[in-house]
């Protein structure tokens, strides 16, 4: 079998979201495809979209709003496989702070929230709006000099909640130990969150690498999602640093492969197929906003050609992982 190069450019540095795509290489998943598969590390969902929409890289992960963004800058970069079909977006707090266990949006009339990231206060303002309580939140504007991190404004009881992802209040009850919780987004706002994306261009000219491609990392999935602990024991081998958060790094992998995955068109047609309704609603979502540059359609920046609905790891991935 001839063996083909391709660079897999992740959204960032490996982390416990990643840790299928690392063990799909270690179990042999991509080699069995015929793929010798190139892992780059990243700096953000934004430059990974672009780097696979310029043809610097054969595949990405990024989020769905980064897709988004970079397509309304002109480039192309194409959603050839929904990941996780919730957004790992969630507000935070810790209960001392609060005041009370935060289980619902109601609860956040009258409170002030600081967001991470401008893609986060976007989720944020359009769950508060759904609800209908937009007017009675102080929703912030994103401070650039937290780098994105604003946990201390939790600790410090200078804000009642924070936005971030899935895993940040468990982060801060573990280090602090101060009972946090979670509002995950996803579970109030159907849009997506990570995807695969490539160059439309390599897509075409290459599509039975990028089917493999696609097999191979739902096999990657389904082995990790079946043994979490050994998958994330195989990013550790790759990024020893994350040893001392092992167990930050193993939630955040639960927590993608049991909250985030699923969705009602993934339980009934499998792996890493496109809903068109989750990718307009975040299209009306992130227009008028400074995410975008111009506008966008969100039905052309995603495909259902090349995954693979014959495959039974695609096809039948729900029963296999006994979801």
């Amino acid at each position: 079998m001839t063996t083909t190069t391709i660079d897999f450019q992740l959204n960032w540095e490996p982390n416990g979201f990643q840790a299928p795509y690392f063990f799909a290489r270690e179990r042999g998943f991509y080699d069995e495809e015929g793929l010798d598969v190139r892992f780059v590390e990243g700096h953000g969902s934004p430059f990974a979209a672009e780097q696979a929409a310029k043809g610097r890289a054969e595949f990405a992960l990024a989020g769905a709003s980064a897709v988004l963004s970079v397509r309304s800058r002109g480039l192309e970069p194409l959603a050839v496989a929904a990941v996780t079909g919730k957004t790992p977006a969630a507000i935070y707090t810790l209960q001392d702070i609060f005041g009370e266990p935060l289980e619902r949006p109601g609860q956040l009339v009258g409170r002030t929230i600081a967001p991470s990231a401008t893609k986060t206060r976007i989720l944020t303002a359009q769950l508060l709006e759904n609800e209908g309580i937009r007017d009675d939140v102080e929703l912030l504007e994103v401070d650039d000099h937290t780098h994105h991190r604003v946990q201390h404004k939790v600790l410090d009881g200078a804000v009642d909640a924070a936005v971030g992802v899935v895993t940040n209040g468990y982060e801060l009850e573990r280090e602090h130990d101060r009972t946090a919780d979670e509002l995950p987004i996803g579970n109030h706002l159907d849009v997506y969150g990570m995807t695969i994306v490539s160059d439309p261009d390599f897509a075409r000219a290459e599509p039975e690498t990028v089917r493999a491609f696609l097999r191979a990392t739902a096999r990657g999935w389904e082995a990790a999602t079946a043994d979490p602990e050994e998958a994330v024991d195989c990013l550790v081998e790759r990024n020893a640093t994350l040893e001392r958060n092992r167990p930050v790094e193993e939630r955040k992998f639960r927590t993608a492969a049991t909250e985030l995955q699923f969705t009602d068109r993934v339980r009934r047609s499998g792996w890493g197929l496109h809903d068109g309704v989750r990718w307009r609603t975040l299209g009306e979502t992130l227009a008028e906003t400074d995410l975008l540059e111009g506008e966008i359609d969100p039905d052309v920046v995603w495909t259902n050609e090349f995954v693979d609905t014959d495959a039974d790891v695609v096809r039948n991935y729900v029963d296999r992982v006994g979801a």
